[in-house]
């Protein structure tokens, strides 16, 4: 039973538009969530997943601010997380209006080299900001929450994603240590979560008016950071998953009013069809829950018209980075090892040595070195061993394609494989040895051939104990 606050009800009764009413706001709040996911193109094609799903029932409808998302029916909403094209990456369980923000940065379909995302975890804005960046370019995935970083990194892997650089700051820091750096800069800002309602009933059995207020003071911050690490030209995409005009226009009319000369509000009234019926004078989005049937959202565009004076000195360099440029013969033997399973290292990205590991940096991240520290950059390659290179995981579900050769499992064996246990093969395949391991024509792992058997090589923390 959802739980509205009868100070809450009071309060955003002065925030909702004259054209909505606040009793079908109350009748949507009560009703759930429609389910929605995105497609993760970065491995497989919209119309090839929605061919694949339909086999197994799943009936589709677009979502009409994302080319990639999907609101579902026909599947079983338990099983979602632990299906075998979830684990593999195919598909993100991601609500609708959760995908508004990135659709908005990159609106207009912008090349950006190097974007930032100053607040990242769970990682749903994240890996679809790198599915429209093709995983080019250089994208800084910021989470303050340490716990929230394993899992952050958790999803970009699983994803394919090898574009990042993770780090783990308060998000005030990126104006003072990256100024002018990002070419595009989302800021996703922690917020009250008015807008959360639907998916979680108690989100606002404890809401109070004083703590909108302290709230709103460390989203004024954030912004100013974020507009801060903004280049001149550049584009900033701010967004809270919340109702009120405190946390939402104000904050934005805040930055406004600190850098009149250099702030343009960019209208979002065009960016999909029937857009404008969530528009605000300024051409903000203020999405409410009975708009589109969703949850509720903020999104303003805001682009950055002018340099700006810096608030705080530029900090001096870190010192003792732990990478360097593998040599050349450490690079052609890393290559060679990935061309002997088919992959191809992309050639917009530095192999870097820390120890006896091999790693695969994004080529623009070289501006970035010293300049702040950062949790993960790129993909983990390989770690040099006794007998050879051993690969990582990672980048195997990275840097594995279509013309990779890989040995296609069926379905019960692709469930053994995800769950750990060695696969029973009906036939002996021709190779020997390591091998890449599939479903569906995407990567599941690597593997390595016994007669009558596929040893499983899925690294443990990875393994399930329920695959559907």
């Amino acid at each position: 039973m959802v739980q509205l606050n009868q100070n809450f009800i009071n309060s955003i009764k002065h925030d909702i538009p004259a054209h909505l009413s606040i009793d079908d706001f109350i009748a949507y709040s009560a009703l759930p969530l429609r389910r929605s996911i995105r497609v993760n193109t970065l491995k497989i094609s919209c119309s090839d997943f929605q061919q694949l799903m339909q086999h197994k029932g799943w009936q589709f409808e677009p979502i009409p601010w994302c080319d990639s998302g999907f609101w579902i029916t026909g599947q079983q909403d338990d099983e979602l997380g632990n299906r075998t094209e979830h684990l593999q990456g195919l598909f993100y369980i991601q609500e609708a209006s959760s995908m508004l923000p990135p659709t908005a940065l990159f609106d207009g379909n912008a090349n950006y080299t190097t974007v930032l995302d100053t607040a990242s975890a769970p990682g749903s804005k994240t890996t679809q900001m790198a599915a429209l960046m093709h995983n080019q370019g250089l994208l800084v995935a910021n989470e303050y929450s340490s716990s929230r970083v394993k899992v952050l990194h958790a999803n970009v892997a699983r994803m394919g994603v090898r574009n990042t650089a993770l780090t783990h700051f308060d998000g005030r820091v990126f104006g003072q240590y990256l100024f002018e750096t990002f070419d595009a800069v989302l800021l996703d800002a922690p917020c009250s979560g008015e807008g959360t309602i639907r998916k979680d009933p108690d989100a606002l059995k404890h809401w109070r008016e004083e703590d909108i207020e302290e709230i709103a003071q460390t989203q004024q911050a954030l912004i100013l950071s974020a507009f801060q690490a903004l280049k001149p030209g550049g584009l900033l995409v701010y967004s809270t998953c919340t109702l009120n005009r405190r946390e939402n226009q104000q904050v934005c009319h805040f930055l406004q009013q600190t850098y009149p000369d250099a702030v343009e509000f960019v209208s979002l009234a065009k960016l999909f069809p029937q857009a404008d019926k969530a528009t605000t004078t300024e051409g903000f989005l203020h999405v409410w829950p009975q708009i589109y049937d969703s949850e509720g959202f903020f999104v303003a565009a805001i682009r950055k018209t002018a340099a700006v004076d810096r608030t705080a000195p530029q900090p001096g360099k870190q010192k003792n980075f732990p990478f360097a440029p593998a040599t050349k013969k450490q690079q052609q033997a890393v290559t060679d090892y990935f061309a002997g399973l088919g992959i191809s290292l992309p050639n917009d990205s530095d192999i870097m040595v820390r120890d006896n590991e091999y790693w695969l940096f994004p080529h623009a991240f070289s501006p970035l070195i010293g300049m702040m520290r950062f949790q993960r950059i790129g993909l983990k390659l390989a770690d040099e061993a006794k007998h050879g290179l051993k690969p990582r995981h990672e980048a195997i579900m990275a840097l594995t394609d279509k013309q990779t050769p890989m040995l296609e499992l069926n379905q019960q064996q692709a469930i053994d494989y995800l769950m750990g246990r060695d696969v029973l093969l009906e036939q002996q395949p021709a190779s020997k040895g390591e091998v890449i391991v599939s479903r569906h024509n995407s990567p599941l792992g690597l593997g390595k051939i016994l007669p009558g058997k596929l040893k499983n090589s899925l690294p443990r923390e990875l393994v399930k104990d329920r695959v559907c």
